[in-house]
């Protein structure tokens, strides 16, 4: 009988694990003993070892345990909810390591899998019995700034009022070409896969995640003829902020900078995407039912 490749998975969780802990402790035993090696960001590994004991170090095969993005592998997990499989895209960076989801919180939209399905989820990476979306990413440039965040939004850009009640104006262009000027409280740019985040909450409308697009939404425009718009993801947008204060906070998803009002901000499609893995049969539509109640009564 041939014996199935070994598989090197990138492991990157939430901290926040408690009643799942021996749930997450089970399925990467179940992944050892199939003979993947498998490398766990040290926060993850920290705090399963705080909360297991000695029984975590002696039955997990840990190949490494790399805190940034110098490695490789064939598969990574991101166990947790929707803001770990942002956090595990970071850690990916641009590898394009295809990206499995396991939801260990409440919602879970980005999630592909519970973590009671320990041997399903097992059984999928090994048979390769999953399909793969390729998510868009946001590049962000600041103008004679080096941000101090990681400069890509897998689900917006958000340039947002500093902490005043004055509304702000960002003078916003469309390939070099004048857009308009947005009197509101802030503006986001959203990917598809950002659609049904804080786009959906400002009015914005919700994208299929593969679609080729992004979403220009304010938030809470001082004029009812502002409203969301979708664009081609190959345009390029830049921004510039005038406000009573001196300085706009800048989030990329959701991670602040706080920067002077003038500079002048860049988004444009990034050169790699994050690689989703997504269960044989997977629907668009049937998640938007199931995790947004779309369409219930």
């Amino acid at each position: 009988m041939e014996k199935a490749p070994t598989l090197t998975v990138a492991v990157y969780g939430s901290r926040h694990q408690g009643e799942n802990a021996e749930a997450v402790f089970v399925l990467l035993r179940e992944l050892s003993e199939r003979g993947c090696r498998l490398l766990i960001h040290p926060k993850l590994m920290n705090h399963l070892s705080d909360l297991l004991g000695d029984k975590f170090s002696q039955s997990v095969n840990l190949y490494g345990s790399p805190a940034d993005s110098n490695f490789n592998a064939d598969l990574a997990l991101s166990i947790g909810g929707d803001g770990t499989f942002l956090r595990t895209a970071r850690w990916v960076a641009d590898k394009e390591i295809p990206i499995l989801a396991i939801n260990t919180g409440n919602l879970g939209y980005l999630t592909a899998f519970d973590i009671t399905e320990t041997s399903l989820i097992a059984d999928t990476l090994f048979s390769g019995k999953f399909k793969i979306e390729n998510r868009s990413l946001l590049e962000i440039d600041v103008e004679g700034h080096d941000l101090d965040i990681w400069n890509y939004a897998l689900n917006e850009l958000a340039i947002l009022r500093d902490e005043t009640a004055s509304m702000i104006t960002v003078d916003s262009s469309l390939d070099g070409e004048e857009l308009a000027s947005y009197l509101s409280d802030g503006l986001i740019v959203s990917t598809p896969t950002g659609s049904t985040g804080y786009n959906l909450s400002v009015g914005g409308p919700v994208v299929q995640p593969t679609s080729p697009t992004l979403v220009v939404a304010p938030v809470a425009p001082h004029s009812l003829t502002m409203r969301p718009i979708v664009i081609a993801d190959s345009s390029e947008l830049s921004f510039r902020v005038t406000a009573r204060s001196e300085t706009f906070k800048l989030s990329l998803d959701g991670n602040y900078v706080t920067l002077p009002c003038g500079v002048k901000v860049t988004a444009k499609k990034a050169p790699f995407v994050v690689r989703v893995i997504q269960r044989l049969g997977f629907n668009f539509a049937d998640r938007l039912r199931h995790k947004l109640l779309w369409g219930v009564r």
